[in-house]
């Protein structure tokens, strides 16, 4: 499901030096974050298998967002991909409205995670590590079940919540740029 595409030898030799680093500061270190963005496509694909096979779609969304968001813990700006009109998502509800659509509150959600994606990897350009919290960015693949790519740029901000899990608190998404 959720991957992460393999590095350059010296990308992967700076993310193991950062790591030893960020474990002997206390600090968030690579690993998680790459779990988390996992766990963040695996909920993804989670939600699609669910919606296909006409399973409670609706409570498998509710369950990926309380996994990898942070609004039980405090605010979280969500732009997500497809939004134009309500653009920005800073509650559990319009966030689960973006995912599963059916909420008339935000009439232009389809559902995005009703698509038939089969697996979602991550291109990063880089991470920032600190105590209890990082940053990343990249590109996000997404695979339906055609083996049609759909390519997003992204930017996550995690932080740690009470019982030391790293969850989103910043999530913009938008498609890359096209030229007319």
């Amino acid at each position: 499901m959720g991957s992460i595409k393999p590095q350059t030898e010296t990308q992967a030799t700076q993310a193991m030096r950062s790591n030893q680093i960020a474990t002997e500061a206390g600090m968030v270190t690579r690993a998680e974050v790459l779990a988390a963005l996992d766990s963040w496509g695996d909920g993804l694909v989670r939600i699609a298998n669910t919606f296909a096979q006409k399973g409670d779609h609706v409570g498998v969304a509710k369950a990926a967002i309380d996994n990898s968001y942070a609004y039980d813990a405090g605010e979280v700006l969500f732009k997500p991909t497809l939004a134009s009109k309500v653009m920005f998502r800073k509650t559990f509800e319009s966030a689960l409205s973006y995912f599963i659509g059916g909420n008339a509150s935000y009439a232009e959600d389809k559902g995005f995670a009703l698509n038939p994606w089969i697996k979602v990897e991550f291109d990063l350009a880089g991470i920032i590590l600190g105590e209890n919290h990082a940053i990343t960015m990249g590109n996000k693949l997404l695979t339906d079940k055609t083996g049609k790519v759909t390519i997003a740029n992204f930017t996550m901000c995690f932080t740690k919540d009470k019982n030391g899990k790293l969850k989103i608190n910043l999530h913009h998404s938008s498609l890359p740029y096209n030229p007319a």
